[in-house]
């Protein structure tokens, strides 16, 4: 549990009981003495909580005004929050931000985007919400590098598709290919990857699931016609066994070698939430991840330069030799 998390905890626990022992306390939060010590300390000092404690009851409460009732009113001002917190609120205030205030989705949303201004609002040291939100997010910055805009027309349809459960006929570009074709397809899912949308999808046209890049679907149009229902569990089993956005149900296993001046940082970040790792004796670190389709592999690969060297599979390292040979090649 997280000091926040405590700390919350710690003021819950006393407001809903009215008295909490020092034992019942440590029982619940699952801490050492000493760290419910500094927590406690950290409350009164630093955060102005009137907690004190009573000799009569053995235990925890807040202290109440002379000639007053115990105070209910204290809360706990300019709490930081997780990191997933803190981006989950920041890209909901960004989104909500951009909605056009006069369309009917923004005016229910507004209640939510109030919320959401009232809690960065709080954290950003008690202004008033609108400015306490705008104040943390010129301190707090979320890049989002390489989105490709997804057409608004395509994007409610794919949206209306899935909820209606009807079937899309598409004019898809393959871009690997250049070609353009059109298909018939009954949408799964809506996936997020890398700041782009895609679709995955059985297409009556090859009679599997497919994944398509919705910024690569030159026209669509929904049908009367009925999805083919794919379980869901099926659908993530065959899409999401690979590396990255590329599917594939046969996996293989990629055994990379970090050099010892990357390696203080990349064995530290997640490629793959399956992904082994270990230290070897002269400070390099050994990274093993699996993956279906080698492409975006590939590319991240050749993001690391000489930091990164594939050991294996031969087929894998041959094709980042190609790409730099290609690359090298195009410099002259």
């Amino acid at each position: 549990m997280e000091r926040t998390e405590r700390l919350y905890a710690i003021e819950r626990l006393i407001r809903h009981r009215g008295h909490v022992s020092f034992a019942a306390l440590q029982e619940a939060l699952e801490v050492s003495r000493a760290t419910l010590w500094r927590d406690i300390e950290y409350l009164r000092s630093r955060l102005g909580a009137p907690i004190e404690y009573d000799r009569f009851v053995n235990g925890y409460r807040f202290a109440a005004p002379s000639g007053a009732a115990r105070s209910e009113a204290h809360e706990l001002p300019g709490l930081w929050f997780s990191e997933r917190e803190l981006y989950a609120l920041l890209m909901a205030w960004q989104l909500l931000s951009e909605l056009d205030t006069d369309g009917p989705l923004s005016r229910h949303l507004q209640p939510l985007l109030a919320r959401i201004q009232g809690l960065l609002g709080d954290s950003a040291g008690g202004q008033d919400a609108n400015a306490g939100a705008q104040a943390l997010t010129q301190r707090v910055r979320i890049i989002g590098a390489a989105r490709r805009p997804v057409p608004a027309r395509h994007f409610e349809l794919v949206g209306e598709s899935l909820v209606k459960r009807r079937r899309l006929h598409i004019r898809y570009l393959t871009r690997g290919r250049g070609e353009v074709g059109e298909r018939e397809v009954s949408p799964q899912r809506l996936v997020h990857h890398r700041n782009t949308w895609y679709l995955d999808a059985w297409c009556h046209r090859v009679d599997a699931l497919r994944r398509f890049s919705l910024d690569a679907i030159e026209e669509a149009n929904l049908l009367e016609t009925r999805t083919r229902e794919i379980p869901l569990k099926t659908v993530q089993a065959r899409m999401d066994a690979g590396y990255g956005i590329y599917a594939g149900a046969r996996r293989h296993w990629a055994r990379l070698l970090v050099q010892p001046q990357a390696a203080a940082w990349i064995s530290r970040e997640q490629w793959h939430p399956e992904q082994q790792g270990r230290w070897l004796p002269d400070g390099s670190y050994e990274l093993k991840l699996p993956y279906a389709d080698e492409r975006e592999l590939v590319m991240d690969l050749l993001r690391q330069g000489s930091d990164v060297r594939v050991i294996g599979p031969a087929s894998l390292r041959d094709a980042v030799r190609r790409r730099l040979a290609a690359a090298l090649a195009a410099y002259g």
